[in-house]
């Protein structure tokens, strides 16, 4: 069944608010059990997505990607939220511990991809829920899947480039870092060029595997 485009904003916008919230919920959490209290002071220790959410980032650039997959029949969904302040010396051990804090982000988007699918499988086993739920369980999977892989491509300032930046040794890791003013541009311009989602659907088909290895066994 073909959804129309207010259908399609009703399945996900749930699932794309949660995804967004959570993840930047758990960089907070992780960076104040490892010394920096930064954002957990501003609040950002939460669920409450209205601490998180950036309207740009959360609604209005997901929002008009869904409806450009609506009218061309593709697209890799994107958004952001506010980003989460931490202060990299008030961690114990700044370098290893950014890494942590960033891998956070796409650890909450798995364990949530995870608890959606648990859901659908369940649904689906004992045909309980109205397709309505079905539909916002299988757009919680994609949509949690494809933000933990989006952000796990080793480009800075992306998740997956701080991680790297933690594992490098320091005469690679400093050089490295050097290319975090041009990450942004390099990310929109494989966006542009139509080459982000070819980059990302190694994660992509990686988190699909876990998540059905793991619940659909």
């Amino acid at each position: 069944m073909e959804l129309s485009i207010l259908q399609l904003v009703a399945v996900y916008a749930i699932p794309v608010i949660l995804a967004i919230t959570l993840h930047e919920a758990a960089h907070a959490f992780v960076a104040s059990r490892l010394g920096d209290r930064t954002a957990e002071a501003m609040g950002r220790v939460t669920i409450n997505p209205v601490k998180h959410v950036d309207p740009v980032g959360t609604l209005l650039v997901p929002g008009l990607i869904l409806l450009a997959s609506k009218a061309m029949g593709g697209g890799l969904l994107f958004g952001w939220a506010k980003p989460v302040p931490v202060i990299a010396s008030n961690l114990r051990s700044p370098r290893r511990d950014m890494g942590l804090v960033a891998a956070a982000g796409p650890g909450a988007n798995m364990l949530m991809a995870l608890a959606w699918a648990v859901a659908l499988r369940g649904m689906v086993a004992f045909d309980v829920g109205e397709e309505y739920f079905v539909l916002v369980a299988k757009a919680g999977v994609q949509v949690n899947i494809a933000l933990a892989a989006l952000n796990l491509v080793p480009i800075l300032p992306l998740d997956g480039g701080r991680v790297l930046f933690s594992l490098l040794p320091a005469k690679l890791a400093l050089p490295y870092a050097r290319l975090e003013p041009f990450g942004l541009f390099i990310v929109l311009g494989l966006l542009a060029l139509g080459l982000l989602g070819v980059v990302v659907s190694p994660l992509i088909d990686l988190g699909y595997w876990i998540v059905a290895s793991l619940v659909f066994f």
